[in-house]
């Protein structure tokens, strides 16, 4: 039993040792391999036309993020205002942005920050601007034997891989490392 004990206790420190390279990696690739195309496909539906078209984004824009608003309006964009273009225009940004960063690993714990703050943006305008709070199945429910529901599992899990990286950072494959070790980010050392 004591060799048993020894051997989990090595092993536990080895794990101890590992996490925070392997961590940060595994989360930066599932990222990128799950959610980069996602969030940067559901961003090209937001641009308007023409290469300014982040700055004149698509009625489909305001529907996605604002879904009452344009059925108030009737689905007239020009009688929408300034904050909800800056809105749009904010959201569409960071569905480019933040991803790109997390996938480079540059500002990683900031990154994943803004990830996690515009998934809940996006999980209440799911729920309440489209009207999934009403479809059981879609918003699913935790601790039952389904675990495909678009809002609290799919979800759980972004925010789980998300908060690793708040935690640990980028890890040693991150743009974040090579510009902390980069020798003139190094601190100076006084001549003695």
């Amino acid at each position: 039993m004591t060799a048993l004990l020894a051997f989990c206790s090595r092993s536990a420190l080895w794990f101890d040792r590992m996490a925070p390279l392997v961590l940060p990696t595994l989360a930066r690739f599932v990222f990128a391999a799950v959610l980069l195309v996602y969030f940067w496909g559901s961003a090209l539906t937001k641009l308007g036309d023409g290469p300014l078209g982040l700055f004149r984004p698509s009625s489909g824009a305001y529907v996605q993020i604002f879904p009452k608003a344009m059925e108030a309006v009737g689905y007239d964009t020009s009688a929408l205002g300034l904050w909800h273009w800056a809105v749009v225009v904010a959201g569409t940004s960071a569905e480019f942005l933040l991803p790109a960063l997390l996938l480079i690993g540059l500002c990683t714990r900031l990154a994943a920050l803004g990830m996690l703050g515009f998934i809940a943006v996006q999980t209440l305008t799911d729920l309440y601007g489209h009207g999934a709070i009403h479809q059981a199945a879609t918003v699913g429910a935790w601790f039952d034997r389904a675990s495909g529901s678009l809002i609290l599992d799919q979800r759980a899990f972004w925010v789980v891989g998300l908060m690793a990286l708040v935690m640990l950072g980028g890890g040693p494959l991150s743009a974040d490392r090579a510009l902390r070790n980069a020798p003139w980010a190094r601190p100076a050392f006084p001549q003695r």
